[in-house]
């Protein structure tokens, strides 16, 4: 079955959300700073998806909803540094 043909006002739409993702190159700066030695399994997982490996050590990240819900969610591990 054919795809249906998008509206002008469609494309616009497109077109400014694109724009707008591709100008969010603002960073923000993550420092792991306590241990997750007694926390569960989620947390660690956590931790090393933001691609923190050593205590102390801070990465740069997009500055994302997504990146600070993934912080928000371990901030006893983590705290952001501006």
């Amino acid at each position: 079955m054919p795809r249906k043909a998008k509206s002008p006002a469609v494309k616009a739409k497109s077109r400014v959300i694109k724009a707008q993702s591709g100008a969010a190159t603002s960073k923000i700066r993550i420092q792991y700073y306590r241990s997750f030695i007694a926390t569960p399994k989620t947390h660690k997982q956590m931790v090393r998806s933001l691609g923190l490996t050593k205590l102390n050590q801070i990465v740069e990240r997009p500055d994302t909803n997504s990146m600070r819900g993934a912080v928000a969610k371990i901030p006893h591990l983590l705290r952001i540094v501006e």
